[in-house]
């Protein structure tokens, strides 16, 4: 999830990477005039991961399409990403996260903190059917936690071009041992202070699976709403952890709703 002043930084990112994906068509369409969609809105999810409490950041979204074509589906919990190759239904490219952290005050005063986390990495996805959809990611954390996630989702998708759309799928998310180290594990250290039972995830595997659904609604040319669902479940060493089991919770629920705006050349006579 996004905090406040990370979520800023990032807008300029996903404004350039509209632009990139816009750009990397070489078809009659990457001619055809512009129009851009940006949303935004209050995000409600856990504070950290295995977290019961939440925090509140901001819900933002920008897609760019070209003439009459209508916006390409993004789920709303995938990472900041244009296609850099885009080929019969397959598209790959860059994708970039920010992991909010772990405060003490937030958690036990004995368990370490892990700091705010930027994820690099690429995607990968491909239309299996017009409206099926598997898209997968993988980051690695260049800070804070500095594990390696990964996740992996199915969409089934049905619009009206952009005057609606609704996406629903199941998610797994994978993690490496350093990751689930970081964010699940308790070393004696920290067991000797807290009164936890020290506790070591072990090696890397799925620690979470769930849902997410995806919607949007064109409310005139220029104006819609855009908002989001999401369901994970801990599972695995995850699941078992005392900072999970004591201190947080294994469901984990996300949401946002957001306002959006549409510019550019010929929006107003749609």
């Amino acid at each position: 999830m996004l905090r406040p002043l990370l979520a800023a930084a990032a807008l300029p990112c996903a404004m350039l990477a509209g632009n990139a994906a816009a750009q990397t068509s070489d078809s009659p369409e990457a001619k055809e005039p512009r129009r851009t969609r940006v949303a935004l809105g209050p995000l409600i999810g856990p504070a950290y991961p295995g977290a019961d409490n939440v925090s509140v950041s901001p819900l933002i979204d920008v897609a760019v399409a070209r003439g009459d074509n209508p916006f390409p589906f993004e789920a709303a919990d995938e990472s900041f990403g244009f296609p850099l190759l885009k080929a019969k239904g397959f598209a790959f490219g860059p994708a970039l996260n920010f992991q909010t952290g772990r405060k003490r005050s937030e958690s036990h005063a004995a368990i370490d903190e892990v700091g705010t986390s930027i994820e690099l990495g690429g995607f990968a996805q491909y239309w299996i059917a017009p409206r099926l959809r598997v898209h997968v990611e993988a980051r690695q954390g260049v800070n804070g936690h500095k594990g390696l996630v990964g996740n992996a989702g199915l969409d089934y998708v049905t619009r009206d071009r952009d005057r609606w759309l609704f996406a629903l799928g199941p998610r797994i998310s994978l993690s490496n041992a350093r990751y689930q180290d970081a964010w699940f594990g308790i070393s004696p250290r920290e067991a000797a202070a807290s009164g936890l039972a020290a506790y070591d995830p072990g090696g890397a595997g799925i620690h979470a699976v769930g849902a997410s659904a995806t919607g949007l609604y064109q409310l005139t040319p220029r104006w819609g709403l855009y908002g989001f669902a999401k369901y994970d479940r801990l599972v695995g060493d995850a699941a078992r952890s005392p900072v999970v089991r004591e201190l947080g919770s294994r469901n984990q629920f996300s949401g946002g709703l957001a306002l959006s705006f549409t510019f550019g050349r010929g929006v107003g006579d749609r």
